[in-house]
């Protein structure tokens, strides 16, 4: 028996945009529910989508003040915001409040498409959180606290895994400077202490540091670690 289709919440104004996204996730299988503003969304909340396409330019309701709301009340629901250029500072604000990934419009369909998928991954990670995790060469034991690249076992001090760990936790995430200064922290520190561990770390784990391909920086944003496929 095949699983049930993935149900995906489209919420945005813009009604060409309703229709493109509609069409280009229902060609891959994907199930879809339209909601034109914020209240329709809340609406179609009931019917328990498995992830939302969250457009922040609402006519009704702010888009962060509609994300702040959904997370009240599901925490664990993968949200993807769509945002335009310019606006780096919603992207970080969706982000902090729960949003799980940014698209920046315009957007290319297989763009968008693998970001769904890291979402979907993600919270599946999450929900059956795995003691080892594995990308190309990396392996991270999360029992054990042994890290490897190919055979070779990296050793990191504290910091740096607890670095490590932040991102295998949430890989394939964006995790804004912020969240990541505050998880490591715990308080608001000055964001060249977290430059300084992730160069450290990088130096480590990548074969090449300066095209790092673990560690993906989200300029002007935070930092991603790539997800396994």
């Amino acid at each position: 028996m095949s699983a049930a289709p993935a149900r995906v919440l489209v919420v945005d104004d813009e009604r060409p945009i309703r229709k493109l996204l509609s069409t280009g996730l229902a060609t891959q299988g994907y199930e879809i529910l339209e909601a034109p503003d914020g209240k329709a969304a809340l609406e179609l909340l009931a019917q328990k989508p498995d992830l939302i396409i969250l457009d922040l330019g609402l006519p009704d309701i702010q888009g962060l003040d509609l994300l702040r709301t959904i997370r009240a009340h599901n925490d664990t629901i993968p949200i993807v915001v769509l945002s335009s250029r310019s606006d780096e500072a919603g992207k970080v604000d969706a982000l902090d409040l729960g949003a799980d990934d940014y698209v920046t419009k315009p957007f290319g369909m297989d763009e968008l498409l693998a970001r769904l998928r890291a979402a979907l991954r993600h919270q599946l990670h999450v929900q059956g959180e795995r003691p080892i995790f594995r990308v190309g060469d990396l392996s991270v034991d999360l029992v054990r606290r042994i890290v490897k690249v190919g055979e070779r076992e990296v050793k990191l001090s504290p910091k740096e895994y607890d670095l490590l760990r932040v991102l295998v936790q949430h890989a394939g995430k964006v995790l804004t400077n912020r969240f990541l200064l505050g998880e490591l922290w715990n308080s608001l520190t000055d964001p060249q202490y977290l430059r300084v561990y992730v160069r450290q770390l990088r130096q480590k784990i990548e074969a090449n540091p300066e095209r790092p391909y673990y560690i993906l920086t989200e300029t002007g944003i935070g930092y991603r670690l790539r997800a396994t496929d």
